[in-house]
C-alpha cells in the first residue's frame, strides 16, 4: 500500500479531453475541450456562454450551496473500470432504494477549489492528491476508483463548465465536490456492482460565519469522532453525521465547533469536526499524526511544507489536551475553512486563549497558501494547474 501511494503522489496529468457517453443517469450533454482552448459544446450552445460571471452578490458570498450550470459523471463498468465521463445540466440523479450507498454507506466525498487569477484565468489546488487520496479510500471501502487522469480531468472540466460562478478575485472560490457511490442495487451487506463518480460546484465565501475572526473551540469529551481500526482515516461520508450532535451542542454554547479526543484514552487531541488542527509553542508546530483516526488533509499536508520551508519545526506526533495551556498558537486547515486561527479552546469549563492577529504565524502560513493558490506567488512546488 506505501509503495502504491507513493507512486500515485508522483504522477500528475494535465491533459483534458472528453468525449460522448451514455450511463444509468441518462444521456447527457457532452463536451470537447482542451487546456488552451475555451469549453465548447457538442450540442446545443450553452445559454450562459456569453456571461462572464454569474449574478450573485460576491461580497455578501457565505457557505452554502448555491446550485451551479454543470455538474459531471461518470459510471463504472461491472469489471469495476470507469468510462469516460460527461457533463450535464445540474439536477437530481436516479438512484435504486438498495444502492449500496443508501443501505451501507458505501461512498466517498472530497473537496478541492477552483480560483479565479486577476488576468481571468482559473487555477486548480493540487488536485492529483484529492485524486490519491479517493483512491486510498476507495481501497479501505471496496470501491473502484477513477485514475488519477480522469479524476484530474473531471475538475477541469467542471471547473472550465462552470467558469462564470467562480468569484472575482479575492471574492471567494468555486468549491468542488467530487463523489464516489455505490450506486448498484445489493441487498446482502457486500459492496455494490456498480459505482458512480459525480462532481457539482458551489462558489463559496467563508466556512465558519466568524469569518476571518478567531475560532473558538469546545473539547468534546463525551463522543469521538473516530476510533483505531475505523475509517476516520478516510474520507468516508458515514464520518460525518455522527459529529452532527456534537457540532450541535458546542454551537448551541456559542462556540464556533467542537475539537475530539482520541476515543482510546481521551487525552490527545485529534482534530474538529471538518478540519486538521495545529498547535504551535515557540518555532515548533505540531499536529496529531496521520495513524487512521485523523484524515490527511491536502492543505494540513501544504501548510507543514511552507511552514518548514520559512524555518519552522513542524511535528507529527500525539499532543495531549494538557498541551494547550502553554501553547502560543493554535489553528485549524482544511480546503473548506483553509486557515482559520483558534482564539480559544474550552476544556473542562476552562478556557485558555491564544494570540491571534497580524503578526501571528498562522495569519503568515495563511498568506503564504493563499498566494500561492490565486496566483499572487510563484508555484515553485508545481501544486497548481492553470486553466482557462
Amino acid at each position: 500500500m506505501i509503495q502504491r501511494a507513493a507512486l500515485l503522489r508522483s504522477r500528475l496529468v494535465q491533459s483534458l479531453q472528453l468525449c460522448p457517453v451514455s450511463s444509468q443517469l441518462g444521456s447527457r450533454y457532452c463536451y470537447t475541450s482542451n487546456a488552451a482552448s475555451s469549453l465548447q459544446q457538442v450540442q446545443e450552445p450553452s445559454i450562459y456562454s456569453g456571461d462572464e460571471y454569474a449574478d450573485v452578490d460576491w461580497d455578501n458570498l457565505g457557505f452554502g450551496l448555491m446550485p451551479t450550470d454543470y455538474m459531471y459523471t461518470m459510471t463504472s463498468s461491472k469489471d469495476g473500470h470507469f468510462a469516460k465521463g460527461q457533463l450535464s445540466p445540474f439536477g437530481d440523479i436516479k438512484m435504486s432504494p438498495s444502492a449500496g450507498v443508501l443501505n451501507y454507506g458505501q461512498g466517498l466525498f472530497e473537496g478541492t477549489k477552483a480560483y479565479r487569477k486577476e488576468n481571468g484565468n482559473i487555477l486548480l489546488f493540487r488536485p492529483d492528491q484529492n485524486a490519491i487520496r479517493m483512491k486510498i479510500g476507495a481501497e479501505r471501502m471496496c470501491m473502484p476508483s477513477p485514475s488519477i487522469d480522469q479524476f484530474i480531468d473531471a475538475v477541469k472540466q467542471t471547473a472550465l463548465a462552470n467558469k462564470r460562478w467562480v468569484p472575482p478575485p479575492g471574492k471567494g472560490t468555486l468549491y468542488m465536490r467530487p463523489l464516489l457511490m455505490g450506486t448498484g442495487p445489493i441487498l446482502g451487506v457486500a459492496p455494490a456492482p456498480e459505482y458512480t463518480f459525480l462532481i457539482y460546484a458551489s462558489p463559496v465565501g467563508n466556512y465558519f460565519k466568524e469569518g476571518f475572526a478567531p475560532l473558538n473551540l469546545l473539547v468534546e469529551d463525551d463522543y469521538a469522532r473516530a476510533s483505531r481500526g475505523g475509517a476516520g482515516g478516510v474520507k468516508a461520508i458515514s464520518n460525518y453525521a455522527p459529529v452532527f450532535n456534537a457540532m450541535k451542542r458546542a454551537k448551541g454554547r456559542g462556540y464556533s465547533d467542537a475539537l475530539y479526543l482520541d476515543s482510546a484514552n481521551k487525552k490527545n487531541l485529534e482534530e474538529a469536526s471538518s478540519c486538521n488542527i495545529f498547535v504551535i509553542k515557540g518555532n515548533l508546530i505540531s499536529t496529531p499524526a496521520t495513524n487512521g483516526t485523523i484524515l490527511p488533509g491536502i492543505t494540513r499536508r501544504s501548510i507543514i511544507e511552507i511552514a518548514r520551508d520559512s524555518g519552522y519545526k513542524v511535528e507529527e506526533r500525539d499532543i495531549p489536551v494538557d498541551e494547550l495551556v502553554g501553547a502560543d498558537e493554535v489553528f485549524c486547515t482544511g480546503t473548506a475553512v483553509v486557515v482559520a486561527p483558534v482564539g480559544s479552546i474550552t476544556y473542562k469549563d476552562k478556557r485558555i486563549e491564544f494570540k491571534v492577529g497580524a503578526q501571528s504565524v498562522s495569519r503568515q502560513l495563511y498568506s503564504t497558501l493563499v498566494g500561492i493558490q490565486m496566483g499572487h506567488i510563484e508555484d515553485t512546488k508545481g501544486w497548481t494547474i492553470e486553466i482557462n
